[in-house]
């Protein structure tokens, strides 16, 4: 039986009636409104967050419990309030500035974001894909990037889980968590408006206010837009690309009803409507001459960081998302009840230019259109106690629907291009008017423009957890840590998806030796649906996920732990046009006569992840100096991988992908308003085992794009000037050492007389595109008074251009396409307390 919404909220609150229950991705403090009493003993001061202090002392709740990062006995990167504001961090893409052990990418569009943890991270292109790194929004589960790539809102600071928290985060949460968590409602009126102006025309606006509405009753609201021209030229038109154009507004409301009983509503909606994303041609083939033959244009491959492109399709990324979230607290005696209740929707509309130049050659969108609607459930119960034990119960439910449609669509010069190519190809025997007379086709029938691939899926997934986690202090220095969670997820998934690319229908081998040669221009083959009489469209995992951990302190500054997790992560499908049968169920396609002419197997979907971390860490706190350190190994069995192919997504498993690192964060505060913090991760990712990848076996080989090591460097000097004014200085470097973008191109693929295929040619392909980033971001903030400040700031000020990403173009072998990095941003801000 299906709940509606209305039904599901209903349940959920319900249980909250009738239970001393529920309530919150942070736990009670015996002192909510810490803060405002701060405040109200120094009235003229804009109100403190509850986590002002520094180093190791900011309180976090990694452990879904309130703790200092002292006393939380694993890897945790904490980022401020204050550090997002100074280093002008707009959203989690900036954050990797200031948390070496995270990357994020983007690549086709809005949706294709990808975020990876030590160098672990599922790629962010393909809808089916749900990410291995979990994001959460005050306790809420973001299923994918989508629904979080816009500005960070009224942030009170971002927690970075680095290893596997499937024990207490669940669904997938195998590689990492990243936990943001907003300011909560205050009862005292307050709040802060700022503006910033900055190169490329940049606007930004945000503002925040918070009070209270009457006895136990508290609210805030958030809004902030973003706007900013383009840093690419489209040459084809004049028009500006990869701008900004997006806004927020997120309202919350506090209840405290009754002693030990606290109610947090919150409400968002955001949109972003940007042209994103540019593509520059880096190597050019026989494929570009014939384009240009045809009336179109690339950029100067030898000058890809002009920002220039040549299109003739504007490229464009509606986002919307909006949620509601209920959360509740209650505390009865040594218990604490919690409760989160939440349903999202997320909405893309995207159109790009397939070719990437501006020929007429083919346009569409790797996800041109996609819907999701979100419901999850979290309930758990906590222990409150003074003694050697604490406990904590949970149950955890989601429920998503996922619909996804997209297409590549020839356009006018498909035609005349493909004729040109097939005339080189074979020495000028061949045409395509001599190919539909060779095989009884109506003139006009091949490549003609709209024809092409157009792909429909819709996804039901289902997934509930149970898990328990407990602390045992075993004297007065000790404590062992076990957790248990039992994950299972159920997949439904139906396609509805058709090529009418005629030519890439016929079975050539049937024509002849002479027309064999042209199998590499059906660049759009016919598709099998599913379900059918051999794949039911359905994967149903289950597994469990376990911790075991023991921290011995020294003394109160200084610690020790050791760590054993491991973590899970469903079947993933493949919702893209090369979602095609599996080696196995092609055979049995083939044996029941279902196959269509030229289907070939592929990725249909991947197996389920399984992640294991072995994890040794000091932590200290001196006062002046606190410090962490990391030893660690990380694996996961069948890692999931997404392959772009210029065409479509090969999706797969590495049987094994494995990475030993260290990790090192130290903050030093010697006075005079000093700040000096470190922050870097060593890694060394390797392939164990992967025989199977679209590269052939590259087992041994080092995980590209996941540099070795990777640093920031940060400094905050803080004076104070005049009566009541300050001047603050804030600057972050972080490093990445050099590595390779890409292991390979799948286009430079080829295929031997014998059937078997070639991978020395695409590997050696992508060699020369290396990446190294040294980039430094500052700001000067002066304050002549407490209530206001006025900042200049700049972002990659050594304006340090980087290739971000390459791939194979569409229908052109032999070129290399790829993503550069955005230049040196700068401006002002002015901002007001209050």
């Amino acid at each position: 039986m299906k709940l509606s919404l209305a039904s599901r909220a209903g349940v959920s609150w319900l249980a909250l009636a009738c239970s001393p229950a529920l309530a919150q991705e942070q736990p009670a403090d015996p002192a909510p409104d810490a803060a405002e009493e701060i405040a109200q003993a120094a009235p003229d001061a804009p109100e403190a967050d509850a986590d002002d202090a520094e180093g190791n002392a900011i309180l976090v709740t990694a452990t879904k419990r309130a703790r200092t990062l002292q006393d939380t006995p694993f890897a945790v990167s904490v980022t401020t309030a204050d550090t997002i504001e100074r280093a002008q961090i707009r959203d989690l893409a900036d954050l990797q500035s200031v948390v070496p052990s995270l990357k994020a990418s983007q690549s086709q569009n809005q949706f294709a974001t990808t975020y990876t943890i030590r160098g672990f991270g599922t790629s962010g292109n393909n809808i089916g894909l749900e990410p291995s790194v979990a994001i959460y929004i005050d306790g809420v589960y973001r299923s994918r990037a989508i629904a979080q790539i816009g500005d960070l809102p009224d942030v009170q600071r971002v927690e970075v889980l680095r290893g596997p928290q499937s024990t207490l985060f669940g669904k997938n949460a195998s590689a990492g968590v990243i936990s943001i968590v907003t300011r909560e409602p205050s009862h005292r009126f307050g709040g802060a408006v700022e503006a910033s102006y900055g190169n490329f025309n940049a606007v930004v606006a945000k503002a925040y206010v918070s009070g209270g509405l009457g006895p136990g009753i508290a609210a805030s609201l958030a809004a902030g837009y973003n706007r900013r021209d383009g840093y690419l030229t489209n040459a084809f038109n004049g028009d500006d690309l990869n701008n900004r154009n997006r806004w927020f507004v997120r309202g919350q409301l506090r209840l405290d009803p009754a002693a030990g009983l606290r109610i947090r509503l919150i409400g968002d909606y955001d949109r972003i409507d940007e042209k994103c994303c540019g593509v520059v041609n880096l190597r050019r083939s026989a494929a570009t001459t014939a384009l240009e033959v045809v009336g179109g244009r690339v950029n100067d491959f030898r000058t890809p960081f002009a920002d220039v492109v040549y299109s003739d399709v504007t490229p464009s990324n509606r986002v919307r998302n909006w949620g509601l979230s209920g959360q509740a607290d209650y505390d009865f005696g040594p218990l604490t009840f919690t409760s989160i209740t939440a349903y999202r929707t997320s909405d893309l509309d995207a159109a790009q230019d397939a070719d990437f130049t501006s020929a007429r050659l083919a346009t569409g969108a790797n996800i041109g259109q996609a819907r999701l609607k979100t419901f999850t459930e979290e309930a758990r119960v906590a222990t409150n106690l003074d003694g050697p034990f604490d406990l904590l119960l949970g149950a955890y439910y989601f429920d998503e629907n996922a619909r996804t449609v997209d297409q590549i669509v020839y356009g006018a010069d498909f035609r005349n291009y493909a004729d040109l190519l097939i005339r080189a190809q074979s020495g000028g025997a061949l045409s395509v008017p001599a190919l539909e007379a060779l095989t009884g086709a109506a003139p006009g029938t091949y490549f003609a423009a709209r024809q092409g691939f157009f792909d429909a899926f819709t996804q039901h997934d289902r997934a509930y957890s149970l898990f328990a986690s407990g602390d045992f202090k075993l004297g007065r220095r000790l404590t062992v840590t076990a957790g248990l969670n039992y994950t299972h997820d159920a997949k439904d998934v139906t396609s509805s998806s058709v090529s009418t690319d005629r030519f890439s229908a016929l079975n050539l081998a049937s024509f002849g030796p002479a027309l064999s040669g042209l199998r590499a221009f059906q660049f759009l083959p016919p598709f099998l649906n599913i379900p059918n009489a051999v794949e039911d469209g359905r994967t149903r995992d289950g597994d469990w996920s376990w911790t075991a951990r023991l921290a011995y302190a020294f003394n109160d500054r200084f610690n020790a732990y050791a760590n054993y997790s491991t973590g899970f992560k469903a079947s993933s499908f493949n919702l893209s046009r090369l979602s095609r049968p599996t080696a196995a169920d092609l055979a049995a396609i083939r044996a029941a006569g279902l196959a269509p002419a030229n289907l070939v197997g592929g990725g249909r979907f991947a197996a389920p992840e399984d992640s294991r971390l072995y994890e040794l860490g000091l932590k200290g706190n001196w006062g002046v100096v606190s410090a962490n350190l990391t030893v660690f190994e990380q694996t996961i069995a069948n890692f999931q991988t997404n392959t772009f192919t210029g065409a479509g997504f090969l999706l797969g498993n590495a049987q094994k992908q494995s990475t030993l690192g260290i990790g090192f964060d130290a903050q030093v505060r010697p006075g005079s308003g000093f700040v000096l913090s470190l922050a870097a991760t060593y890694l060394d990712p390797r392939y164990d085992r992967f025989t199977n990848s679209a590269l052939g076996d590259v087992s041994g080989s080092r995980v590209p794009n996941i540099p070795p090591l990777a640093a920031s460097v940060g400094l905050d000097w803080n004076r104070r000037v005049a009566r009541s004014g300050r001047i603050a200085l804030h600057a972050d470097f972080n490093y990445q050492s050099q590595v390779r973008i890409a292991a390979g191109l799948v286009g430079f693929v080829t295929v031997n007389p014998d059937g078997s295929r070639d991978y020395a040619a695409a590997r050696l392909a992508a060699q020369p595109y290396r990446r190294e980033i040294d980039d430094l971001n500052a700001s000067l903030t002066y304050a002549p008074r407490r209530s206001f400040e006025l900042s200049a700031w700049a972002r990659n000020l050594l304006d340090q251009r980087t290739i971000t990403g390459i791939f194979g173009p569409f229908a052109q072998a032999g070129s290399i396409s790829g993503y550069t990095n955005q230049p040196r941003t700068y401006g002002v801000t002015v901002r007001l307390k209050f």
